[in-house]
């Protein structure tokens, strides 16, 4: 009974199980650290520019690693690309380990690895996803894997800053950033077990950029993951650093994950066993807002408890926008041009384009804060960017996916 409550009409194969545990083994491990490799970086330098860059260097490399992961994805087997990102992000963590308190020195290299990490890691999972699930598995398996990250989001945080604010100085981080390392580690284990998924075919990558000429389902989806990118390039990692600064405090941090991932814990559930097939577009509507919403209240004054209240607000909402989002993404892809043979191409001109407006998102903030007055221009640049996920809705809402035959 419990388990027709949490899984509804689902049956778990043994590579879905696999890949929902990698997943929320990289949640964790995520949960753990990326929020503090932002502060443990701004406490060496106080600076947003230094800060920006680290971030910079992410996603610019994050798509040319994902255009080289396709490649590769079609040459060898998909769970070695998976793996290969998976030892690029245990080096990462590795040599944040190995520089310590210069690590700022390496903003660049650190920011790079990441990248790399992150596009061979995701290329793999993307692609792996829409191999082992079905369109009526998606909603479950997206809504399910929110729930784990969301769940790895409630102890991260939390864990990580009773770490780091029980341990001297930057002993704590050490230890914290060791533990992401091991779950890296144990990630590349389970990955042997995963079926092997042998490659074959050429890499039409250019051909699938040129398909939003032809399918104005394609042109849509990838304007809107543009337009995704525009909020997540500079809130991914402002939001920390406005809670630091606010509190000056990691536990206060921590306490802010666990408040976030409690709450999108459950409303990721919600969202992955209620939302249908017909409801996805409101729900897309219904979830931009409310992030737009959360933006109005921290922009001109920021105050931890106002801080809070946009934890809150972002926790049910990403869930309402994303599971019933990708799930339209997927099913655009599974009915394109060549479906089955591009769909390593269609993913990574999809994660092109979503990075492509976080790169203008980080540059702007770049401008914004080198130009003019941060106190000034920040919040202008907030309420700007900050409309990214509600302007998706514009673009989704006329995507028109056909009926199976």
């Amino acid at each position: 009974m419990a388990k027709k409550f949490i899984l509804g009409d689902v049956e778990l194969t043994k590579d879905l199980t696999l890949l929902l545990v990698i997943g929320g083994l990289y949640s964790l491990s995520v949960a753990l650290s990326n929020t503090f490799v932002n502060i443990y970086l701004w406490k060496q330098t106080g600076s947003y520019v230094d800060i920006a860059l680290y971030n910079l260097s992410i996603v610019v490399l994050q798509p040319l690693t994902f255009i080289l992961a396709g490649r590769w994805a079609k040459k060898i087997d998909r769970v070695i690309v998976l793996r290969i990102g998976v030892i690029f992000l245990s080096l990462f963590y590795l040599t944040v380990l190995i520089a310590g308190t210069r690590a700022a020195a390496y903003l660049l290299l650190l920011g790079s690895l990441l990248g790399i990490g992150y596009g061979f890691y995701w290329l793999a999972f993307n692609v792996l996803t829409f191999e082992i699930t079905e369109p009526e598995t998606r909603d479950f398996f997206n809504g399910f894997l929110g729930t784990l990250s969301s769940f790895g989001g409630m102890i991260g945080p939390l864990a990580a800053g009773l770490i780091i604010t029980n341990f001297e100085k930057f002993t704590g981080y050490t230890i914290v950033f060791g533990l992401s390392l091991g779950l890296f580690a144990l990630a590349v284990v389970l990955s042997f077990f995963l079926k092997r998924r042998p490659a074959e075919g050429k890499y039409y990558f250019k051909r699938i950029i040129e398909e939003r000429k032809r399918n104005e389902n394609w042109r849509l989806i990838t304007n809107a993951h543009f337009f995704q990118g525009l909020r997540e390039g500079v809130f991914l990692f402002v939001i920390s650093v406005f809670v630091y600064i606010s509190t000056g405090s990691e536990m206060a941090l921590g306490t802010f994950g666990l408040l976030n991932s409690g709450i999108s814990f459950i409303a990721y559930f919600l969202a992955c066993r209620y939302i249908k097939k017909n409801f996805r577009k409101k729900a897309i509507l219904i979830g931009g807002l409310l992030l737009y919403a959360a933006v109005l209240i921290i922009v001109w004054e920021v105050t931890y408890t106002k801080l809070l209240i946009y934890a809150a607000m972002i926790a049910v909402a990403y869930p309402l926008l994303l599971v019933p989002y990708m799930s339209t993404t997927y099913d655009v892809i599974g009915v394109g041009w060549k479906a089955a043979e591009m769909r390593i191409e269609y993913i990574v001109v999809r994660e092109v384009y979503l990075n492509l407006g976080r790169i203008v998102s980080i540059l702007s903030f770049i401008a914004a804060v080198t130009w003019f007055n941060e106190e000034k221009s920040i919040p202008i640049l907030l309420l700007l960017l900050g409309a990214g996920h509600t302007l998706i809705y514009l673009f989704i809402k006329r995507v028109r996916i056909p009926a199976a035959p």
